[in-house]
């Protein structure tokens, strides 16, 4: 197994558009052959320009969406609903016209939603999401593509937190569109064992974030990484493994993820420092 290593751009900058060009030569320059590419604002990207840089550049393109204030397939509100909808056809549009093959992220509900709600509360807000999703996972597989569903920490989502939770909704969702995402930073806070995790996503795992536990450089903090690497290789997972975490410089981004320190001296050395330790694991 040797995975292909990328690093999501919100380590360098917030909001991502496609003029940044020189964003896009530094990470291959680094050694990174894959580009997680966050869609804050789809009016920033043009894909016509986008494409052929990163084809040049010898990157591969992942989409992922930003749902924040105003994006939630669990609104009581159809109209925000429906608006949520749209932000995500426009990132599956992206998506096919970069060959992504995919968009990621936790889709199903506004980051930040952690309630305490009645049991009956909750599940027609899962039930709202279940059926979202299905909308969507059709729409994904209309242009060739599928869905990856990521669990998040309780602290972000009261909806999915584990990777038994996201597969109980693909199953419930039922559309071969349907796939699953992992990120180690949220497994650390959430799941048992991470291996054990793994293996039971298997085939429905499409594609992996790594960051530690204290969302710093890959390899120096308590996720145990030879675990998780030798789970991904028994399930003989075949995709990207894409380093995220977020820039202290853009203040707005730094506040949402609770970043309030620099890990390293400069940006270009924690994803550095972090592809060095990934090289090594799989190697």
């Amino acid at each position: 197994m040797t995975p292909t290593f990328g690093a999501s751009t919100w380590l360098w900058t917030s909001p991502f558009q496609s003029s940044d060009l020189a964003l896009l030569q530094k990470i291959a320059g680094l050694g990174f052959r894959a580009v997680e590419l966050p869609i804050e604002d789809p009016a920033l990207i043009d894909t016509s320009s986008l494409r052929p840089i990163l084809d040049d550049l010898g990157l591969k393109a992942h989409i992922c969406g930003a749902f924040g204030p105003g994006r939630d397939l669990t609104h009581s509100d159809g109209n925000v609903r429906a608006s949520t909808r749209a932000y995500i056809s426009a990132c599956l549009d992206i998506a096919g016209d970069l060959n992504a093959g995919f968009i990621a992220g936790p889709m199903y509900s506004q980051v930040g939603k952690a309630r305490q709600l009645a049991d009956d509360d909750r599940r027609r807000e899962w039930d709202l999401a279940v059926c979202e999703l299905q909308l969507v996972s059709a729409a994904a597989a209309d242009r060739g593509l599928s869905i990856a569903l990521e669990p998040i920490n309780r602290f972000e989502t009261d909806l999915v937190n584990t990777t038994a939770d996201s597969l109980r909704m693909i199953r419930d969702i039922d559309h071969p569109a349907a796939k699953v995402m992992i990120d180690t930073f949220h497994m650390t806070l959430e799941e048992a064992d991470l291996a054990t995790a793994i293996r039971a996503a298997g085939k429905d795992l499409i594609h992996v974030q790594v960051s530690e536990n204290h969302r710093g450089v890959t390899g120096t903090g308590l996720t145990p990484w030879a675990s998780f690497r030798d789970a991904l290789k028994e399930i003989q997972y075949d995709g990207s493994i894409v380093i995220e975490s977020f820039t202290p410089d853009n203040r707005d981004l730094a506040g949402a993820v609770c970043i309030w320190k620099r890990f390293t001296p400069t940006q270009d050395e924690f994803a550095s420092r972090g592809l060095d330790f990934l090289t090594q694991l799989f190697s």
